[in-house]
């Protein structure tokens, strides 16, 4: 960095409320994926009908990502997550008052879901205007682990909470903490710091829908969008389907809430050590099919261990790698489509992915008489070795 480009500690502050904030919607998504069985029997439902609690999250980004990532580049992301975070906690105290009436969780889940886009589309947006270049992608980085620790703490401390309270007081609980972290946002975050982080053509901007047409011609791109799509498409499913995936072998809730958790935690630890290799080695592709490649033994783990020990560390390294990713392929994105805005490409990455609802679809759809996954694990083991190859096509940009 040029030594007339001053970096202000209060970056750490509009990165700490994002990332609360990002981390409390992640707890509002996964909350009924680890009580799937229970929750299917208070509120009178199918295990497809608490598992469209979770997807709903993925249908309702599709038709609002790319009008969402147009606000966050035309007002900026402190405006455009605002309106997130008042989505959010109202929709998610809504929620913990529905009681047992499913019709109104599921109104309230869609509420919530709306908010999504406008948290997730400014992942970039926000390193972008407050880092350094060479800072961005952990920057990413520690977003993508605040996301990981909200979906844990959701896996973990559900199964726990409803054994001792009801599943609306929980949901209430979840509320109240979306609330405190959307008005801590609306407080204390800001735009922009008062001189740039680095040089201007580090924050090249374009209309939106000229930065969206330029980014749909770059092939890298498009390589990394069909990527996002089967690695979000595979971890959204396992992650939703986690107890009902492992029921057929024998395993308990509790040991799909250890499953769940040990993947996410794996995920966190490689969201967090592997991005300042890529940043310092100035690296996105190597990282990207690196990581892909070493997920792969991970998933098969998960589809065929049977014993917890080798379930669980499957789980661990299928999450430290396949996440690890995430960051790094979501600043390769921004740099290969410059001038396109950090917040368009990083929409259309998020789009890919969430249209992966098709495959979490799909999962529960393969799944056998006797209620076994393998035929949809297997279908997403194929799917994670052809990303590997096509990764292969992949080219850093010239610096």
């Amino acid at each position: 960095m040029a030594n007339n480009y001053k970096l202000y500690g209060y970056r750490w502050v509009v990165l700490a409320v994002f990332m609360f904030i990002n981390l409390t919607i992640q707890m509002l998504w996964i909350t009924y994926a680890p009580i799937t069985g229970p929750a299917a029997k208070y509120y009178g439902v199918s295990d497809l009908q608490i598992g469209l609690l979770a997807m709903s999250f993925m249908i309702a980004f599709i038709p609002l990502s790319i009008p969402v990532s147009w606000v966050i580049d035309t007002y900026g992301f402190r405006l455009a997550v605002s309106i997130g975070a008042i989505l959010m906690g109202i929709f998610g105290l809504l929620r913990g008052f529905a009681g047992a009436n499913y019709s109104l969780v599921l109104w309230s889940t869609i509420g919530i879901a709306a908010a999504q886009p406008f948290l997730l589309n400014a992942w970039t947006k926000v390193p972008a205007n407050w880092f350094a270049i060479e800072e961005r992608a952990t920057a990413v980085g520690l977003v993508t682990l605040a996301n990981l620790v909200g979906t844990a703490l959701g896996m973990v401390l559900t199964p726990i909470l409803t054994e001792t309270i009801s599943i609306p007081t929980v949901q209430l609980i979840y509320g109240g903490i979306a609330a405190v972290s959307s008005v801590l946002f609306i407080l204390l975050a800001k735009e922009t710091p008062p001189t740039p982080p680095g040089p201007a053509g580090s924050e090249v901007r374009a209309l939106m829908l000229d930065g969206l047409k330029h980014a749909l011609t770059v092939k890298s791109f498009w390589i990394y969008l069909f990527v996002s799509f089967i690695g979000l498409g595979i971890f959204n499913g396992v992650t939703t389907w986690v107890e009902n995936i492992i029921r057929p072998r024998g395993f308990t809730p509790t040991d799909a809430g250890t499953l769940g958790a040990l993947m996410l935690v794996g995920g966190v630890l490689g969201a967090v050590a592997i991005p300042p290799f890529s940043d310092k080695q100035h690296k996105r592709q190597p990282f990207i099919l690196l990581g892909l490649v070493l997920a792969i033994p991970g998933l098969i783990g998960v589809a065929f261990a049977t014993s917890p020990w080798l379930l669980f560390a499957s789980a661990f390294a299928m999450g430290f790698f396949l996440v690890s990713t995430s960051p790094i392929g979501m600043q390769y994105a921004a740099e290969v489509t410059q001038p396109t805005p950090e917040g368009t490409s990083n929409g259309l990455i998020q789009l890919f992915g969430q249209a992966s609802v098709v495959f979490v679809y799909i999962m529960e759809a393969l799944k056998t008489s006797s209620g076994s996954f393998t035929p949809a694990l297997l279908l997403a083991i194929g799917l994670l070795i052809i990303s590997a190859l096509i990764v292969t096509q992949m080219k850093d940009p010239q610096r």
